[in-house]
């Protein structure tokens, strides 16, 4: 989604769907950057915000560069007027994101189970279920498409304000070091056993974009911040400490956080200081 953004050309339009205070954050100050929800956030980050329907907006027709909805549609109502709105306001040779999670995930379940439903009124729970949705009522292809891995990120402390629910006792109240441990054991067993107990959901990409059709997930995902990273940018910017043994760490490049790491798929584990 970053990548997107940082490589508009200069004066694109992005609209940020369901944004709350904000999807993402860039530094770029020659983008007309448009963040959408129901109400305006007390505390709004940068762009210019608009309080609307996503299934109703109050933009022209071919308006946007890029569309950006992230871990949005599963909250809309009217999901199928809302796909179509967005295939309404992109311009031809635009670009959609889309990331969703899959239904069917520990992850999900536990935010439900959490939030008592969280504001989750779709459930997917196949990749080709919203291809196919968008496909059919935006009229943009897919292109390429990315697994997304949890971090249970909405159960860490740091990012609840308040008193903790008592259901979190089962997760020691989000203590930041138990939910790394708890995401590294998930991973492991990930690996081991061929499951899906870390897995979050999808990521989609729709229009002019020549992706891969199949983009490698990123496993490292921050447990504060849920920002993933690849190995190999881990170890190019230092961010992993140079200590050899089993267990290796590192600290977001987003946020500082604390984080266990797992080497990706591509890459064999070779502890550094031992290569």
């Amino acid at each position: 989604m970053l990548n997107l953004v940082r490589n508009l050309p200069p004066g694109s339009r992005v609209l940020d769907l369901g944004a709350g205070p904000g999807s993402f954050r860039t530094g770029r100050s020659d983008l007309c950057i448009v963040r959408l929800d129901l109400e305006i956030p007390k505390a709004p980050g940068s762009g210019s915000y608009v309080a609307a329907d996503a299934a109703r907006m109050p933009f022209a027709s071919r308006s946007f560069d890029l569309v950006i909805g992230n871990h949005s549609l599963e909250h809309f109502p009217e999901l199928e007027e809302t796909v179509r709105e967005i295939g309404r306001v992109i311009r031809p040779g635009g670009v959609l994101y889309i990331a969703v999670p899959d239904a069917g995930t520990l992850s999900d379940r536990i935010y439900r189970w959490m939030g008592r439903g969280g504001g989750h009124v779709n459930a997917f729970r196949s990749p080709g279920e919203v291809t196919g949705l968008v496909e059919r009522l935006a009229g943009l292809p897919a292109r390429s498409s990315r697994v997304l891995y949890s971090s249970l990120a909405f159960l860490n402390a740091h990012n609840l304000p308040g008193r903790p629910q008592r259901k979190s006792v089962l997760f020691a109240f989000g203590n930041e070091r138990y939910l790394a441990v708890l995401m590294w054991v998930l991973r492991r067993l990930d690996r081991r056993f061929h499951t899906r107990l870390s897995h979050y959901g999808w990521a989609f990409y729709f229009g002019n974009t020549d992706l891969p059709a199949k983009l490698e997930p990123w496993i490292n995902v921050c447990v504060r911040c849920g920002s993933g990273h690849a190995v190999i940018f881990l170890r190019k910017i230092g961010a992993i400490p140079p200590i050899p043994g089993a267990f290796q760490s590192y600290r977001c490049p987003s946020c500082g956080a604390y984080n266990l790491l797992i080497d990706d798929p591509e890459e064999p584990w070779t502890p550094r200081g031992l290569s």
